[in-house]
């Protein structure tokens, strides 16, 4: 059966977009339009050594000192998880978005699930549904089980997850930014499993040349065994989607010259091609291209670095997501650098053969996080003018629900609509100005551009 192809959107707190929508309620969106906020296992648990959970790679990762503090604790929702689905009613989403903890649920990796993991997990569910609240659930967010690293596994894993959790899971996401995780872990070597290569960066083992291809090919392909799983064995019976999720950026020509528009078009062919697909992202046409392989310009520069889809893993991923999350990070300006392409030793950026510049907003130290709210105000607006013309976008949540351990910055950065005492032994949560205004919205409230809205 053809599943209908959508949209989610995820946000973090970033440069706001362009914005015709200057006063607007939900009720404009599409009736079953989701608005929601999330989170992720290890940003939010804690409780990193309780119950059976084994360590993750990212617990590894962290506890080498490789990023300020550590999710041992972070926002302990392992034992807060009440008190924070009561929170979220209350601001009133339509849905969270949460990651399962491979490390959690089965501890080895493989073998047998752990009761206690296996309850957190259905608890948490069941109060979530108990409120009107969708799960949404991935099942990899970058914190694969230090025991292991195969395909296999992650398909038997996914098994007990549809199994354990479908009857009431609508939504999973099986990767969390598969070109992202690439980037980071096998590239710069700023995340786990920190592999890099000098000169392009410098880690201890590692090839930045070629890793990153391969780690990206092997998640798609990861993907798309679980996926063809969902859809033989639940996707009839539970009548779910199965997705995954990409980090991108609005990227823009640095001038105007059709040398920056080229490489603008490039650059974006390698950061979208790690999903296998190519988006219409000015949310006026989301009409999804899906091929089925790289594209040609990314095939051109890479040349043999780049791993090939055999005819059958082309056809196994082709049509393999019902949904697509776009996850926004920063406005990307595309300088055209060929010169990069000469360089003896080449990794995913020089492949590109561009030079990027990142525009973002910093991190929310205060509690009246205005600039945040004008971003809200205009990405939702952005994005109801997207619905309106055409763009065929589902929902849209908000990163991140709490002050997460965020992976890149641990405590130092704060994105969350909640700000998350770390000096209270209890972590008491205390809503900043963005989730009084997100409330609001989300209660039907219209909300303008100009408006003066405070604590």
């Amino acid at each position: 059966m053809l599943r209908p192809f959508f949209l989610l959107i995820f946000l973090l707190n970033l440069a706001a977009s362009a914005l015709t929508a200057v006063e607007y309620t939900k009720n404009d969106f599409p009736p079953g339009f989701i608005f929601g906020s999330g989170t992720s296992a290890y940003q939010v648990e804690g409780a990193a050594n309780e119950d059976g959970r084994t360590p993750s790679i990212w617990d590894t990762f962290a506890h080498a000192g490789n990023v300020p503090g550590t999710g041992d604790v972070a926002c302990d929702e392992y034992h807060k998880y009440k008190e924070d689905v009561k929170l979220m009613a209350d601001t009133g989403l339509d849905a969270y978005r949460f990651s399962i903890s491979w490390s959690r649920l089965i501890p080895n990796g493989r073998g047998p699930v752990n009761p206690k993991g296996l309850q957190y997990y259905n608890n948490l569910i069941n109060e979530l549904i108990s409120y009107g609240i969708q799960p949404h659930v991935t099942l990899h967010h970058l914190d694969l089980p230090q025991a292991l690293e195969d395909e296999k596994d992650f398909t038997a894993y996914a098994d007990v997850c549809f199994r354990e959790f479908g009857d009431r899971v609508s939504y999973w996401t099986t990767v969390n930014e598969p070109n992202g995780f690439a980037m980071v872990g096998y590239d710069f070597g700023i995340a786990p499993p920190k592999r890099c290569s000098p000169p392009l960066n410098n880690c201890s083992r590692g090839n930045s040349s070629t890793e990153p291809y391969m780690a990206v090919h092997h998640l798609l392909l990861a993907h798309a065994s679980v996926a063809r799983l969902y859809k033989k064995n639940y996707q009839d019976k539970q009548h779910g989607y199965i997705g995954l999720s990409i980090f991108s950026f609005g990227v823009f020509p640095l001038t105007n010259s059709e040398e920056d528009a080229i490489a603008t078009q490039r650059y974006f062919d390698f950061l979208i091609a790690v999903a296998n697909i190519y988006i219409a992202l000015n949310f006026r046409v989301a009409n999804p291209l899906v091929y089925g392989d790289y594209p040609k310009t990314m095939k051109q520069n890479a040349g043999s670095r780049l791993p090939a889809f055999t005819d059958r893993e082309s056809q196994q991923i082709k049509g393999s997501a019902d949904f697509i999350g776009v996850i926004n990070y920063c406005m990307i300006y595309i300088k055209d650098n060929p010169s990069s392409l000469k360089q003896e030793h080449r990794d995913w950026s020089a492949d590109t053969a561009t030079k990027a510049f990142c525009l973002a907003t910093p991190r929310h130290s205060s509690l009246e996080d205005i600039s945040r709210v004008k971003y809200l105000h205009a990405y939702i607006g952005s994005v109801l003018d997207a619905v309106r013309n055409g763009s065929n976008t589902r929902g849209y949540f908000v990163w991140s629900f709490l002050d997460v351990f965020e992976l890149l910055d641990g405590y130092a950065s704060s994105y969350g609509l909640y700000y998350v005492d770390r000096d209270d032994p209890d972590l008491k949560r205390y809503p900043k100005l963005s989730a009084l205004w997100y409330s609001q919205f989300l209660k039907g409230r219209s909300v303008r551009s100009d408006e003066v809205f405070t604590l």
